[in-house]
């Protein structure tokens, strides 16, 4: 089907991109699978899901094209739902300029947010199977299909560190524990690492994605490893950031050194 055609079809049903379903346009002779729309919402993934039947990904979305995370990227690889919709478009703005830190939050507390701010909440948390108040999945430990159970990798570099040096410390690293790249759920490092271009290079390169834990939050982890990090006012950097997204908060491999980076390994 021509765009033009699919566009006059769909734009009196299109509401806003929460409600509309994804929506992704084949030409009549498959050579491509066009994301017209929805593409944070699906219609990107259908789209190189098409590539296997021959059919060229054409996507378009800003945060794609420049190869960075998206709000509802990191909302879908931590498993969780967006609470303030509107402040994606601003927090989407910022991410294409540079990685921006997520926060976790354990309550109860009180937490307080700007409009630019996005708040992100565990999905099934606080809910029963019947849509009620209660515990839920995650928090007893039964398994899900959209549960997320994969390892947190800690990243801390020497300056200007190349990203194959990068890419082979992590291999090695999760080779050692019995683990596989797929294994790997997130990969963490401190915010004074975030214009580090051989990590960032050799994240993307593996297909994953790296958050940035600030130094308040670094600190207040009490990681059992000494690390150099303090002559820059950090506890550490792999250890304590592998620990800030763990859910078990328990190193199943300690910091190890692997020519100029370190690794730890948290789940």
């Amino acid at each position: 089907m021509a765009c033009g055609i699919a566009v006059r079809q769909l734009a009196p049903l299109l509401k806003d991109k929460w409600d509309d379903p994804p929506v992704v346009v084949v030409d009549a002779g498959l050579n491509n699978a066009i994301s017209l729309c929805g593409g944070h919402h699906g219609a990107n993934e259908l789209a190189k899901r098409l590539a296997k039947c021959g059919a060229r990904p054409v996507i378009t979305t800003a945060t794609e094209v420049l190869h960075r995370p998206s709000v509802e990227s990191i909302a879908d690889t931590l498993d969780c739902e967006i609470v303030n919709r509107d402040s994606t478009r601003a927090v989407n703005s910022c991410l294409l300029k540079s990685d921006l830190p997520v926060i976790n939050i354990s309550g109860p507390k009180v937490v307080i947010v700007d409009p630019d701010v996005t708040v992100l909440q565990k999905k099934g948390v606080g809910k029963d199977e019947a849509g009620k108040e209660g515990v839920g999945k995650e928090e007893v430990g039964e398994e899900g299909d959209n549960q997320k159970t994969g390892v947190i990798v800690g990243i801390g570099t020497r300056r200007d560190v190349s990203s194959g040096n990068v890419v082979d410390a992590v291999e090695k690293a999760i080779s050692e524990c019995g683990l596989k790249l797929s294994d790997v759920e997130l990969f963490a490092s401190a915010t004074i690492k975030e214009n580090e271009t051989g990590l960032i290079e050799a994240i993307f390169g593996m297909g994953g994605q790296i958050v940035f834990i600030p130094a308040e939050v670094i600190n207040s982890i009490n990681a059992p490893s000494t690390s150099e990090a303090k002559r820059l006012g950090l506890k550490g950097v792999c250890e304590p950031c592998a620990l800030a997204l763990s859910r078990e908060n328990k190193l199943i491999m300690k910091k190890k050194v692997y020519d100029n980076v370190t690794i730890a390994i948290a789940q």
